[in-house]
């Protein structure tokens, strides 16, 4: 079943938050006019607010406003037992992006990966949450110039 279409004129509301993705659209469509200021388009984007307020349309208006695909996962679905599931996952996703030249990545409840980093205070460290946070921060870190991959993630928290 095909997703439902959704552009910028059906989302009510929420008019900062529209204006924000409206600007980075804008630096991803118009990058030869950012980039003689020097100005590279943003890598990602971190949508944060209650639940039903719209996150994950705005990330649907915004891959059908530049005519891109849109791979959408949630955060809970790198939660795994074993140590190493999770990351591999993630690499999964980013190679799956990397066959479109330009494409978005979607990752609700990004939360879900990871509520706190370090094992501070005699906190036991979860291993298998930091090394998925650390592959999705690799992952993004290694985005090439050539492929115009945006990671946008959505949290209420």
């Amino acid at each position: 079943m095909p997703e439902e279409v959704v552009t910028f004129n059906e989302i009510a509301g929420a008019d900062a938050a529209k204006q924000s993705v409206l600007e980075l659209l804008d630096s991803c469509v118009n990058e030869a006019a950012y980039s003689q200021f020097g100005a590279r388009p943003p890598r990602g984007l971190l949508l944060v607010g209650p639940p039903g307020t719209g996150k994950t349309l705005l990330a649907r208006a915004v891959a059908n406003s530049m005519a891109i695909p849109l791979i959408q996962c949630s955060g809970s679905d790198f939660v795994e037992m074993f140590v190493g599931r999770g990351a591999k996952r993630v690499r999964d996703i980013f190679k799956k992006a990397g066959k479109y030249s330009k494409c978005i990545i979607f990752i609700d409840e990004l939360d879900g990966i990871g509520k706190k980093r370090g094992g501070g205070m005699g906190l036991k460290s979860n291993d298998e949450a930091e090394q998925t946070l650390n592959q999705l921060l690799a992952c993004m870190d290694g985005i090439d110039g050539g492929r115009k991959i945006i990671v946008m993630a959505a949290t209420n928290r």
